[in-house]
C-alpha cells in the first residue's frame, strides 16, 4: 500500500523539473528589459509540467497580483486532476525577481512549494490577503535559542539592538559579524539606520526576497537574519522553505495607507490583521515540499550557465518530513533537450 510519505516523495521530482523548466525557458529573456514576457515564459513552462502530472494541485499562493504581470494565480488548478490522485495545497512564484530578470541582474529564482491536504476541509497552506508583509526570517540555532530563553527579544516589534545582541549569541558571534537581509525601498529606512547603529553589516536587495528569508537557515548563504517589509505571496513560500530547514519566520500584514488596510480588512477576522504568524501557521500541513532552481545568481543559488550547447542548471529540493535537503545540479544538453508548453502543447528547444 502506498504511504503519504511515498506520496511527497514520487511526486516531488516533478516539482524540480517545472522550476527547471521555468528557468531555462526565461533565460532566453534575461536583461533584455522585458519582464513580462519572461514571466510569461517561466508560467508557460511550469503549466506545461503539470498539465501531465498525476495529482490535483490548488494553487493557494500565486502570484502577478500586483503589477497585473502574467502569472499562475490564486485558485488556479495544476495537474490532472484525475480521480484518486493526491491533492496538493501550492504556493509558487514562476520568477521571483523578475524586475532582476528584465535588467539582467542577481537574485531572480523560479521557485515552487507544496504541502499534501489530507482533509479536503482543512488547508495545508493558507493564503494572507494582503500586498505586503512584515518579515522576520531566522535559522535553527536562533529557534533553539528562543526555546532556551522563552523572554527572548526576537519579535517583530523588538527594538533592532537587543534582537541583533540576542541572534549574536545564538550564533555564537559578535554583532558587527552579523549579515542582515533587507529590501532596499523607503520604507526601510528606519531598519536600515537602526542595523548600521547597531554594528551590523546589510545586505540589501532590490527584488526577489524568497532567497533573503530562507538565507538565514542557509549555512553558507552568508545572511544570519532577514528583517524587512515584502510581498505576502513571497512569505508563506518562504515559510515553507524554513518549515524545512528547521528554521521559522514572522509575518505581519503592512499597509502602506488606511485605504489598503481598508481594502484588506473585509477579507479577513480583525485579530489577523495585527496577528504574527509563524511558519506552522502559514504552513500547517503535516509535510512541506520546497524547491528552487536559480535564473540568475542568488544567495541560495547560483543562476542557469549557458556554455557553447550545454546549459547548467542548479536546484534545491526540501522535504520537511525528512529535512532532507538537496542540491541539484543538472547539464542539459540544449541539442536534445526539450521543453513542454502550454500555449501549444508541444515540445520546444530551449534557445
Amino acid at each position: 500500500m502506498t504511504t503519504r510519505q511515498d506520496l511527497e516523495r514520487t511526486i516531488e521530482f516533478e516539482f524540480v523539473r517545472a522550476t527547471e523548466n521555468a528557468a531555462l525557458n526565461t533565460i532566453k529573456w534575461l536583461g533584455r528589459g522585458e519582464k513580462e514576457l519572461a514571466d510569461a515564459a517561466a508560467c508557460d513552462a511550469i503549466y506545461g509540467v503539470f498539465d501531465t502530472v498525476p495529482m490535483r494541485g490548488a494553487v493557494m499562493i500565486g502570484e502577478g497580483i500586483k503589477d497585473n504581470a502574467p502569472g499562475i494565480f490564486l485558485g488556479e488548478q495544476l495537474g490532472t486532476w484525475a480521480p484518486d490522485t493526491p491533492c496538493f495545497d501550492i504556493a509558487l512564484d514562476p520568477i521571483d525577481g523578475t524586475t532582476n530578470v528584465g535588467k539582467g541582474l542577481p537574485n531572480a529564482i523560479s521557485v515552487i512549494s507544496a504541502s499534501q491536504r489530507h482533509d479536503p476541509e482543512v488547508p495545508a497552506m493558507i493564503n494572507i490577503p494582503a500586498f505586503y508583509v512584515e518579515k522576520l526570517a531566522y535559522g535553527p540555532p536562533v529557534v533553539a535559542a528562543m526555546r532556551q530563553h522563552p523572554s527572548h527579544p526576537v519579535h517583530l516589534a523588538a527594538p533592532v539592538g537587543p534582537l541583533l545582541d540576542f541572534v549574536a549569541r545564538a550564533l555564537r558571534k559578535r554583532v558587527p559579524e552579523l549579515v542582515v537581509a533587507t529590501i532596499d525601498r523607503p520604507r526601510s529606512a528606519p531598519l536600515i539606520a537602526a542595523v548600521r547603529r547597531a554594528g551590523a553589516a546589510l545586505r540589501m536587495i532590490a527584488d526577489g526576497d524568497v532567497t533573503a528569508a530562507v538565507a538565514p537557515a542557509l549555512a553558507d548563504s552568508g545572511v544570519d537574519l532577514f528583517h524587512g517589509i515584502g510581498g505576502a505571496p513571497e512569505g508563506i513560500l518562504a515559510a515553507s522553505a524554513l518549515k524545512c530547514l528547521g528554521g521559522d519566520l514572522q509575518l505581519r500584514m503592512w499597509f502602506k495607507d488606511e485605504r489598503q488596510r481598508a481594502a484588506t480588512a473585509g477579507a479577513v477576522a480583525a485579530r489577523d490583521l495585527r496577528r504574527i504568524f509563524l511558519a506552522r501557521d502559514l504552513v500547517p500541513g503535516a509535510g512541506a515540499i520546497f524547491c528552487a532552481t536559480g535564473i540568475t545568481d542568488s544567495a541560495m543559488l547560483p543562476g542557469v550557465k549557458l556554455i557553447g550547447e550545454t546549459a547548467i542548471t542548479h536546484s534545491i529540493l526540501m522535504r520537511a518530513k525528512s529535512r532532507t535537503v538537496r542540491y541539484i545540479k543538472a547539464v542539459h544538453n540544449l541539442k536534445a533537450k526539450t521543453i513542454r508548453l502550454r500555449s501549444d502543447a508541444t515540445f520546444h528547444t530551449v534557445i
